[in-house]
């Protein structure tokens, strides 16, 4: 499900769909999503990113729709109502908190019953993988064996536990870069090599095992209803 058919999916009719994005800096999926109708509070906290995000904004003719916010994503309670947004969005964020599973229920928290949150995620699995095929087998070994003990690099995993511990439900799981970053620049200068590419990834994305390679995990989950 694309961002823009998740938002379709949960924004009431009676008014603008509200979009939390935690950590959404410069805007990347502010703006677009804003363009789209939906008011959305970006969550950073660096002041740089929120100065770009206000200037895209502006120049995109949206700033009356976007909102930015200084905060680290522990703070959430103290700064955003708790239940209040029809989709939370959490790309990238997770790994760069000290602590994984209070920043995640802080997130998760402003995910209104019905709501959905989307959790972008990097998949530790496919670093494994790509210290093999670089030739670096020994580096390979040593993060083969850190998997699961490094608790500051969440997983596909631990972001699925983490959601049903909190009481959400799964809907979509989605690899994303399958096979982009294994296949050499070169195979794709043939005729029809890039598109037969983005077909392979749009194929394999949701289909195991080969999502469960990918260098980077979508997950969408829902808060119930009640």
């Amino acid at each position: 499900m694309l961002l823009a058919d998740a938002v379709a999916s949960v924004a009431p009719g009676e008014r603008p769909a509200a979009v939390l994005d935690c950590g959404g800096g410069s805007g990347s999926f502010a703006v677009p999503l804003a363009r789209a109708g939906a008011h959305v509070t970006v969550v950073d906290v660096s002041v740089d990113a929120l100065a770009t995000l206000s200037r895209r904004a502006d120049e995109s003719g949206v700033a009356e729709r976007v909102r930015p916010l200084q905060c680290d994503v522990e703070s959430l309670a103290e700064a955003v109502p708790s239940g209040s947004f029809d989709l939370v969005l959490a790309h990238g964020i997770l790994e760069a908190v000290d602590h994984v599973a209070p920043a995640f229920d802080a997130i998760a928290a402003t995910v209104r019953p019905g709501g959905l949150l989307s959790v972008l995620v990097g998949n530790p699995v496919a670093g494994v993988l790509a210290r093999a095929l670089a030739g670096d087998v020994a580096a390979a070994l040593r993060e083969l064996r850190g998997l699961g003990t490094d608790f500051s690099r969440p997983g596909p995993a631990a972001v699925q536990a983490l959601c049903r511990a909190g009481g959400l439900l799964i809907e979509q799981v989605h690899g994303i870069g399958v096979f982009a970053e294994l296949v050499a620049g070169s195979a794709l200068d043939a005729p029809g090599a890039f598109e037969a590419l983005a077909e392979l990834e749009a194929e394999a994305a949701a289909r195991p095992p080969f999502c469960d390679i990918a260098s980077r995990v979508h997950i969408l989950a829902r808060r119930p209803q009640g």
